[in-house]
């Protein structure tokens, strides 16, 4: 999974720090820092975050690989 935090949308509300401690942190008071690919395992707290971000700055991307890359079809 990838993500993307719109930092020019992002208050420094930390929600997303206090639910996904192991994918986001706060960096002073307003600086986010964030691993841009989670693990799968992390999913559900990476989903609680994104939904607690009061101004919606958080985008989680399923990667998944594409059908013919995986059968070797084209």
């Amino acid at each position: 999974m990838r993500i993307a935090v719109d930092l020019n949308r992002c208050q420094g509300y930390a929600q997303c720090a206090f639910l996904a401690p192991e994918i986001f942190a706060m960096h002073g008071e307003e600086a986010l820092l964030y691993n841009p690919e989670a693990d799968e395992a992390q999913r559900e707290k990476l989903a609680q975050a994104a939904a607690a971000c009061p101004v919606q700055a958080i985008l989680v991307d399923a990667v998944d690989a594409p059908a013919e890359a995986v059968s070797g079809e084209r």
